[in-house]
């Protein structure tokens, strides 16, 4: 969670260098994050929808059907607001870690082109980073607070 809350601090920093750690956690945070917020819009649709429902004299399937569909709704929509509100601090942490590796940040970019680009920046991102200090400043290893 540390390097999550790094991430979120580092908003708008798109200076330095971050290490594989914090790339990695930071996004799977974000991950575990938009899974409970859809679990909960879930639970909050079938909530309403099948008490009002079941008093109407609608029968399960259709219930389950009309839960599946609404809570899945107003999870994208939740999941949507969450991910335009850690846009920019996204973006940071993959420039950084594109730092990190001795690339500029505007390698990002790649990722524009279907597939391949995921691909070729999923390797950058997996990649160790430089040992020593390189222009984006120094090792963050060595650095860690």
């Amino acid at each position: 969670m540390k390097w999550y809350w790094r991430g979120l601090k580092n908003y708008a920093n798109f200076e330095g260098r971050a290490r594989r750690k914090e790339y990695w956690l930071f996004h799977v945070f974000n991950g575990i994050i938009c899974f409970i917020l859809f679990i909960l819009s879930l639970m909050v649709v079938s909530l309403f929808i099948s008490g009002i429902m079941t008093a109407e004299g609608y029968d399960r399937y259709q219930v389950g059907y009309i839960i599946g569909y609404g809570g899945g709704f107003l999870g994208y929509i939740l999941i949507f607001i969450y991910q335009l509100a850690v846009l920019v601090p996204s973006l940071a942490v993959n420039v950084r870690r594109l730092h990190d590796t001795g690339r500029s940040g505007w390698w990002i970019l790649i990722g524009f082109l279907p597939i391949i680009g995921a691909v070729i920046l999923l390797i950058f991102y997996c990649q160790a980073g430089e040992a020593k200090e390189n222009q984006y400043g120094p090792n963050p290893k060595v650095n860690v607070s």
